[in-house]
C-alpha cells in the first residue's frame, strides 16, 4: 500500500485526529454507548468513521448500531465535503452533504469547543429479514451535542434573564452560578447551537446489510439483488413484497437490467473507448505468466503487447480479443451470437447504465456492473474502494505501477 499512499490514492483525505479533538471524539463515542478509544491520535473521514479505530476493534462499522442504525461524529468543520471510506450505505455521503449545506455555518461555530453527534434513524429498530432494507424510506437525522452544550445554554440564558428581575442583580448566589457557568462553558449567549432535525428521502440505494444489497426502485418494477446467496435463498421464501429478487450471479439478471432500460451495451461503440482498453488489458495481464519484460512496459507498447499477445495460449488469446472478434465476424454474417464468442463475464464488464438515467442512479449502476464483473481497474477504485485495495495486493507489481499511473492521471 505505500505506492497508493506515495500516489495519494490510498485514504489520502482522511483528517489527523489528536490531542483535544480525540477527548471530544471519545465524548462522542461515550454518548452513542461505544467504548472510548485508547488511542492518542488517528485519523477520521467525512462520517466520523477512523480507520486505525476500525482495525483496532476488527469492526469496519463500530459506528453502528446493527445493520439498520449508522451513526457520525462531527468534531471538526474539514470534514465537510470529505469522503465516506467504508459507506454502510451508497447515500451516506449524500446525507452529510446535505448535514453540512444546512447547517454548516453552526457547526464551523460549535465545533469550536464541542462535537455533535449525528444518529440516522430510519424508524427501523434492527433489521430480521433481508427484505426489511424495503422499509427504508425517509431517513431522519438528529443531532446531539456533547456534554449537551444546547441545553446548558438554554439554562444560561434563563439564569441571566432571571438575573434581570426586579433585584435579583444583587443576588450573590446569581452571581456565582453566571460566572461559574461563564468560567466552565463560556459566554453562550449569541452563540447558534439549536440543530433542527433533517430528513432524508431514500431512492435507489446499495446498502452493505445481509452481506450487500442494491436496492432499485426508480424502474419499471422495484427489483432487489443480493450479494450474498444464503440472504438470497431466505429472501425468495418472503412473499411479503411485491418485488423481482435476483442473486448478484444469475444470469437472468443482466436481460432483466437490459429489459427495464438500467443498463446498456454497444460494442461497436464501447471498443472505441478507454474503458474498453483498460477492461482488455486487464484480462490480458490475467493470461500472463513469467514475462521477461515488466508489465508495465508490455501495456504500454504496441509492439510488445502484440508479441506476448501471439505468444500464449491460442483459447487465451480468443478469450482477450473475443469483443473484436465477434464485431469482424458481424461484418461477414449476422449468424453469429455474443454468448458463442464473448466470454460471458467479458460482456457483462461491456455494459453500461442507461442513458436516461440520472447521476446518482448511474453511479449506483456502475457500482453494480463493478462489483459483478470487475474488470476495470479505475472504475473499481471509483466505486468499489476497499475491493481494489484487496485486489490490488495480488497484482503484479508491473502492474500495480500502471494502475496507480492510469488512475493519478485520471483522479
Amino acid at each position: 500500500m505505500k505506492k497508493l499512499q506515495a500516489a495519494n490514492l490510498y485514504r489520502s483525505e482522511l483528517l489527523p485526529i489528536s490531542g483535544k479533538l480525540v477527548e471530544r471524539y471519545n465524548e462522542c463515542l461515550t454518548l452513542l454507548g461505544i467504548t472510548a478509544t485508547k488511542l492518542k491520535k488517528f485519523s477520521i473521514d467525512g462520517i466520523g468513521w477512523s480507520p486505525e479505530i476500525a482495525e483496532k476493534r476488527n469492526d469496519p462499522h463500530y459506528l453502528n448500531i446493527g445493520d439498520a442504525n449508522p451513526r457520525a461524529i462531527i468534531i471538526t468543520p474539514q470534514q465537510k465535503n470529505k469522503p465516506v471510506y467504508v459507506p454502510f450505505h451508497s447515500f451516506d455521503r449524500e446525507i452529510m452533504k446535505q448535514v453540512f449545506r444546512i447547517h454548516g455555518d453552526k457547526i464551523n461555530d460549535i465545533t469550536r469547543d464541542c462535537a455533535i453527534c449525528v444518529d440516522l434513524d430510519q424508524y427501523i429498530d434492527a433489521f430480521y429479514e433481508p427484505l426489511d432494507v424495503l422499509k427504508y424510506q425517509s431517513i431522519n437525522i438528529g443531532f446531539r451535542l456533547i456534554n449537551d452544550l444546547d441545553d446548558i445554554q438554554e439554562q444560561q440564558l434563563q439564569l441571566i434573564e432571571k438575573f434581570k428581575e426586579g433585584n435579583n442583580f444583587l443576588e450573590e448566589d446569581i452571581h456565582l452560578q453566571l460566572l461559574g457557568m461563564a468560567r466552565k462553558h463560556g459566554d453562550l449567549r449569541y452563540r447558534d447551537l439549536k440543530l433542527h432535525d433533517l430528513q432524508f428521502t431514500t431512492d435507489s440505494f446499495y446498502t452493505r446489510a445481509f452481506g450487500g444489497i442494491y436496492v432499485l426502485r426508480d424502474f419499471i418494477s422495484p427489483i432487489v439483488i443480493f450479494e450474498d446467496r444464503e440472504a438470497y435463498k431466505e429472501a425468495i421464501k418472503d412473499t411479503t413484497y411485491d418485488v423481482l429478487i435476483y442473486h448478484i450471479k444469475q444470469p437472468e439478471l443482466i436481460g432483466k437490467l437490459r429489459d427495464h432500460l438500467i443498463i446498456t451495451h454497444d460494442l461497436e461503440e464501447v471498443v472505441k473507448t478507454e474503458r474498453y482498453d483498460r477492461i482488455k488489458k486487464f484480462v490480458f495481464v490475467n493470461e500472463l505468466k513469467n514475462t521477461k519484460n515488466p508489465i508495465k512496459d508490455i501495456l504500454d507498447d504496441k509492439m510488445l503487447f502484440k508479441s506476448y499477445l501471439s505468444k500464449i495460449d491460442i483459447e487465451k488469446r480468443k478469450k482477450v480479443m473475443s469483443v473484436e472478434r465477434y464485431l469482424e465476424k458481424l461484418e461477414v454474417s449476422n449468424e453469429y451470437k455474443i454468448g458463442d464468442i464473448v466470454d460471458e463475464s467479458l460482456f457483462i464488464a461491456m455494459h453500461e447504465p442507461h442513458s436516461s438515467l440520472i447521476g446518482k442512479h448511474q453511479d449506483l449502476i456502475w457500482q453494480l456492473l463493478i462489483t459483478i464483473a470487475p474488470f476495470d481497474p479505475l472504475h473499481l477504485y471509483w466505486y468499489r474502494k476497499e475491493e481494489f485495495y484487496k485486489a490490488y495486493e495480488s497484482w503484479d507489481d508491473s502492474y500495480k505501477e500502471w494502475v496507480i499511473h492510469y488512475i493519478s492521471n485520471k483522479v
